[in-house]
């Protein structure tokens, strides 16, 4: 590994600088950023993938539906389509993306536009909404042609941005520095319990300006499993387990289900993975007398792929590490989100 970053090491240097000059643009006012009218906040992060953007999203949702009117405006990775596309009720996840489509099929009160350029969303949010909504800005962190009312960016604990490298050496898509421009961090996929030491040590990393906040999340597995006829408990399900993951970190949900018992397989696919008919075959190959089971975002792409009642999904959820923190974070959300409204 150690041999691979001293090879890529100089295209990290030259990929580095094309970025800090594209920023220095920005910072700049060369670069053109246009500040959103309606209220709205983005979620983002300095790495390629896989410190909990979606789940963030889902939070902001379900915290804020009952009240306002709430779109999720995202770029719809790995759509087979492009231009602006409002999802509907017969979208799939070829059309508009799995997470957008997962945001959708979990709350079918919400908007949800899909946009390369983010700009040409939001006019078309403006059309459907007027200014009467709240903006969720999905993946929008290196985006900086417009500016939410508040920008999050999520990190993971055990792989925080301060202790990465820039591709393709590591997984950053810019400089750490780049975390100034957030208003609030989120360490996410925390451990139960952590150290007040590791809190501190955490905090002097991130250098935080005095607007900045920090607050520290972990993730939460339901005990059953769902589909759209059933649900099972964990504990006392049939059979041993098939899972299938298409998601950039499975780990954490290897390790929910080691502890709690569930004799399992693992499929392992890339992040946002296309299944295929070989893949679905391999499934069904391996499956025998299993149940079949994925996560909430894959279950958008493998749903129209199998055949019955066999496939389920494990449900996931933030949550705050520390109840303080928790009321912090939705007072901050609910005064920067709405002052506009």
């Amino acid at each position: 590994m150690k041999l691979l970053r001293c090879i890529l090491y100089p295209l990290a240097l030259l990929y580095g600088f094309v970025i800090a000059i594209r920023n220095f643009l920005f910072d700049k006012g060369f670069l053109k950023t246009h500040t959103i009218s309606m209220p709205s906040i983005g979620v983002g992060n300095l790495s390629s993938g896989g410190t909990g953007k979606s789940i963030v999203i889902d939070y902001l949702i379900v915290l804020l539906k009952k009240k306002y009117s709430i779109s999720v405006l995202s770029r719809g990775y790995k759509r087979e389509t492009s231009g602006v596309i409002v999802g509907t009720v017969n979208s799939s996840a070829a059309m508009i993306g799995d997470e957008p489509l997962q945001f959708l099929k979990k709350h079918p009160s919400i908007t949800v536009v899909v946009a390369e350029k983010r700009i040409l969303g939001l006019n078309k949010i403006k059309e459907i909404k007027s200014l009467n909504t709240i903006v969720l800005l999905d993946d929008i962190m290196q985006h900086r042609y417009v500016k939410p009312s508040l920008l999050i960016i999520t990190t993971t604990f055990n792989n925080p941005y301060f202790s990465d490298y820039l591709l393709p050496t590591g997984n950053l898509r810019e400089s750490p520095l780049g975390a100034k421009r957030a208003n609030v961090i989120l360490v996410t996929k925390c451990p139960d319990t952590i150290s007040n030491q590791d809190v501190d040590n955490f905090k002097k990393k991130c250098v935080l300006s005095g607007d900045q906040h920090l607050f520290f999340t972990k993730i939460n597995y339901s005990s059953f499993i769902f589909n759209d006829v059933s649900s099972l408990l964990l504990s006392e399900l049939p059979s041993s387990v098939l899972l299938i993951t298409g998601i950039s970190d499975p780990s954490p949900m290897v390790e929910f289900l080691n502890k709690k018992g569930v004799e399992h397989i693992h499929l392992a696919y890339p992040d946002h993975h296309t299944f295929r008919t070989s893949d679905i075959q391999e499934i069904y190959k391996q499956k025998g007398k299993r149940i079949l089971l994925t996560t909430e975002k894959d279950m958008t792409r493998l749903k129209p792929l199998i055949k019955g009642s066999d496939l389920y999904y494990l449900p996931i959820e933030m949550v705050f590490l520390y109840s303080s923190e928790k009321a912090v974070f939705e007072a901050l959300i609910l005064n920067k989100a709405t002052n506009k409204i």
